[in-house]
């Protein structure tokens, strides 16, 4: 099956570098023209510009867009609704805002041309493993492009599935993403915790290699968590800051929204916060209530 893919960073690269080697054929375009070149060395047919994408496959079309959320997914899907055609398919698999995707979809719909949203979770793990999918949108264009779905799927598993009506994709791996961070949240705790206890001398690493079999808690995260452990035992090369790529934040509205309590995640995404603040104000403010009503000791931030 022959796909445009749009968006050539590293999860597009290696999304289309699993698509060639399972026999596809894809058209790439990508600003940066040298990640074009790279795939076209590995059998990809280069493109120009979205409109030699467009030019390049034949009816009914389908042009996978892979690129960050926000202003540029705005544009490209925009574009590209203008140059194909009553039948073609446009996916998104970028993690959008799933509000977006739903006004996306109605946007294509006026054109015939069918929006599809697919949550995509793999990282850099994807190529080798697979991807995680979860598709929202006409089940009529998913059945269509099941081959390429089926393909980015990890092997072993049906890991590409079709979860409903437009905007469902994106909002299912929206909460993932909320679970994923409550779920980073507690192993980070529990670590912190085991460190702290200075006087048993705990080896985190092997704790967490030990955790991994047969433990109730072991995961994927735990896994990455052991490899991370032996090339840094005490973690000294990172810094404690921890950014957030928004789905957190759109967990948390969605649970306001929705009158459901996530308190858990709700935590994290805060813990997030707090990680890149150096000396926050509130923290000072607490230290001067504690002094103002009972005298007690406060560090100075000279000392």
């Amino acid at each position: 099956m022959k796909l445009g893919m749009v968006g050539l960073g590293r999860m597009g690269g290696n999304m289309t570098e699993r698509l060639l080697n399972d026999g596809h054929e894809v058209v790439v375009f990508d600003p940066d023209s040298s990640a074009v070149a790279s795939l076209a060395d590995k059998g990809a047919s280069a493109a120009g510009s979205l409109a030699d994408v467009v030019a390049q496959l034949e009816t009914p079309r389908t042009v996978w867009v892979m690129v960050p959320s926000g202003d540029i997914t705005e544009q490209s899907v925009n574009d590209l609704v203008e140059l194909l055609d009553a039948g073609d398919t446009l996916i998104d698999g970028g993690n959008s805002n799933y509000k977006e995707s739903q006004r996306r979809a109605e946007h294509a719909a006026v054109s015939n041309i069918d929006f599809l949203d697919s949550g995509t979770s793999g990282g850099v793990w994807g190529l080798a493993n697979g991807y995680c999918l979860t598709v929202g949108g006409s089940r009529e264009a998913y059945d269509r492009n099941r081959p390429i779905f089926k393909t980015l799927a990890p092997d072993d598993s049906n890991g590409n599935l079709y979860v409903g009506p437009s905007g469902s994709g994106h909002y299912t791996k929206m909460i993932h993403n909320g679970i994923e961070y409550g779920l980073m949240q507690a192993y980070a705790e529990g670590f912190e915790l085991l460190a702290a206890k200075e006087d048993f001398n705990l080896d985190l690493g092997a704790i967490a290699e030990n955790w991994t079999r047969g433990s109730v808690i072991r995961s994927w995260l735990l896994d990455l968590t052991v490899d991370e452990l032996e090339k840094d035992p005490g973690l000294e090369e990172l810094s404690s800051y921890v950014d957030d790529s928004g789905e957190g934040r759109w967990t948390v509205d969605a649970s306001v929204e929705l009158a459901v309590p996530a308190p858990v995640i709700t935590a994290a995404l805060q813990m997030r916060f707090r990680s890149r603040q150096d000396n926050p104000l509130g923290g000072k403010m607490l230290a001067a209530m504690r002094n103002g009503f009972g005298g007690h000791a406060v560090k100075k931030a000279s000392e």
